[in-house]
């Protein structure tokens, strides 16, 4: 289901024309539609260099490359995002099961969920995020 026009208050708002005008197909379903890339597929899934992982829509800072991890899942993994207040949590029985959406706390995009199976990890943690809801800046570029 796509996101309504400006239902909640996200300091970054775009009509559901101008999100697909921003966004590619691909990105505009996973981003706007709650859609979940085929895992295996994301071109972030092996990103290793340190750098700064952001919402592909609007930019919003989200993780950093230092609490990213493999969890064997098929997704990009983090254990915790960039700061306090990034991402808002949602909850979700799509599914037939209650899981946590994480979606970006700047435009409401949707990028995930979270899991508290990250074992080994400092929070416990995982944040399973779909590559086409991330941009990445590596470090020495920033």
């Amino acid at each position: 289901m796509a996101h309504e026009d400006n239902t909640n208050n996200y300091p970054f708002q775009l009509s559901e024309d101008e999100w697909r005008d921003r966004l590619g197909i691909a990105e505009y379903a996973v981003l706007r539609e709650s859609a979940t890339e085929r895992p295996g597929t994301g071109e972030l899934l092996n990103e290793e260099r340190a750098g700064l992982y952001t919402c592909r829509g609007c930019n919003n800072e989200l993780f950093i490359a230092g609490t990213k991890f493999d969890s064997g899942c098929g997704w990009p993994s983090f254990y915790e995002s960039v700061r306090e207040g990034a991402v808002e949590y949602i909850e979700d029985m799509s599914m037939g099961t209650m899981r946590t959406e994480v979606r970006c706390a700047n435009c409401g995009s949707h990028l995930g969920h979270v899991f508290p199976d990250g074992f080994g990890t400092p929070t416990g943690n995982r944040y399973c995020m779909n590559s086409l809801a991330l941009g990445f800046t590596p470090e020495d570029e920033a």
